[in-house]
């Protein structure tokens, strides 16, 4: 499709365009220290209509944008059907949006998407995000000089130019924090007595992991909690039951089983949960989405040798929340981090009105480095 004299627009049909379409960013941001690419296989099949289970309930449509032939942007167009229908969300979402710093060539591929929401019978658009709360999200806002971690976006700052000047409002708008960890003798004192507080007055019991197969069995149950926790989040999509084998097997490769914690009630049932990882920034930067021997060997010794930490996700039941259970999580964590050689933590997105968690956060040497926001229109 002919935008005007200098922009086309077309759309993925193939598996040799779906590949361009992932590398993209490789160019465009090949030049930047902090931009970290994903692994390329593993965009691809999130990508992939016949690999993803998502698209058992989502509909996607990826464009790319042209001009005199190069590529010049990208950007998918997304409709989770259990939002529009379950939720009655009539929303559009957009996400793997990248573009040159040409205000026409994100209207361009903007447009495409609302043309898919028009088509579809929505009323409103709104990204980046993925097809569920699983996925990446959040345009960057503050924080350029930063590398993003494993499961966040990163963006030139000229991004959120583009969407204010196409009139695009803020929905949502997460923060993050870098947390320096002391040594446990050092830790302040409130939290370890009030860990133990909480442990003696609701009968709760920690769990310490030394190997993987031991947190398969509670995975599901971390599922369950997750969306008990985020059931009333704006962005909030269920999780299918046929999709969280699909992230096991993603996920669980990546997974250091001292950097969970998890807290049970006095019948063994899950009350809270933290999953954190080594961060696998500094080596996911060195790959370049590339898993060769080389990168699996990087990745091996990011996930065993490391002094930073990545805090990716905290669930926690609705009748122990605003309880003090994650005191007890980060509790547990602290030793941990000791013992291993962790002195920093990167928290991951939490919604900016999330004042419970980032009151804990002021326990700790923080610095809140980065904003993130996604951003909507009516269509």
């Amino acid at each position: 499709m002919k935008i005007n004299s200098n922009i086309t627009i077309k759309e993925v049909k193939n598996s040799d365009e779906l590949k361009q379409f992932v590398m993209f960013p490789h160019e465009l941001y090949k030049d930047s220290k902090y931009w970290v690419a994903p692994i390329i296989k593993e965009e691809l099949e999130v990508l992939d209509k016949e690999i993803n289970p998502v698209f058992k309930n989502a509909l996607a449509h990826y464009f790319l944008a042209y001009i005199d032939g190069k590529i010049v942007g990208r950007i998918a167009a997304l409709i989770n059907w259990v939002e529009v229908n379950d939720l009655k969300k009539k929303k559009v979402r957009f996400g793997w949006f990248d573009f040159i710093d040409n205000i026409e060539v994100s209207k361009a591929l903007l447009e495409q998407v609302k043309e898919i929401g028009k088509k579809n019978n929505l009323e409103f658009i709104e990204g980046p995000v993925g097809f569920s709360n699983m996925d990446k999200a959040g345009m960057l806002i503050k924080g350029f000089e930063k590398k993003n971690t494993m499961i966040t976006l990163y963006n030139h700052p000229y991004y959120k130019d583009h969407m204010v000047k196409l009139g695009y409002n803020k929905l949502a708008e997460w923060v993050e924090y870098e947390l320096k960890i002391a040594n446990y003798d050092d830790s302040p004192e409130k939290i370890k007595k009030f860990s133990d507080l909480i442990l003696n007055r609701y009968k709760l019991k920690k769990l310490n992991f030394t190997k993987t197969e031991q947190i398969v069995p509670y995975v599901d149950q971390m599922f369950y909690l997750l969306g008990k926790t985020y059931d009333k989040l704006q962005t909030f999509v269920p999780i299918q039951d046929y999709q969280i084998d699909h992230y096991k097997n993603r996920f669980l490769k990546y997974i250091n089983p001292g950097f969970i914690k998890c807290v049970t009630d006095e019948n063994d049932e899950l009350v809270a949960f933290a999953i954190t990882m080594p961060s696998f920034s500094n080596a996911l930067k060195k790959i370049n989405g590339k898993v060769d021997l080389i990168g699996k060997l990087r990745l091996l010794h990011a996930k065993n040798f490391n002094n930073k930490g990545s805090l990716y996700l905290i669930g926690v039941r609705p009748d122990f929340q605003n309880k003090g259970v994650i005191a007890i999580l980060f509790n547990e964590l602290q030793k941990f981090y000791n013992k291993f050689g962790i002195t920093e933590v990167e928290t991951n997105p939490e919604l900016i009105e999330n004042a419970a968690i980032q009151q804990l956060w002021k326990n700790y040497e923080n610095n809140q480095h980065k904003n993130r926001a996604t951003f909507t229109k009516e269509i």
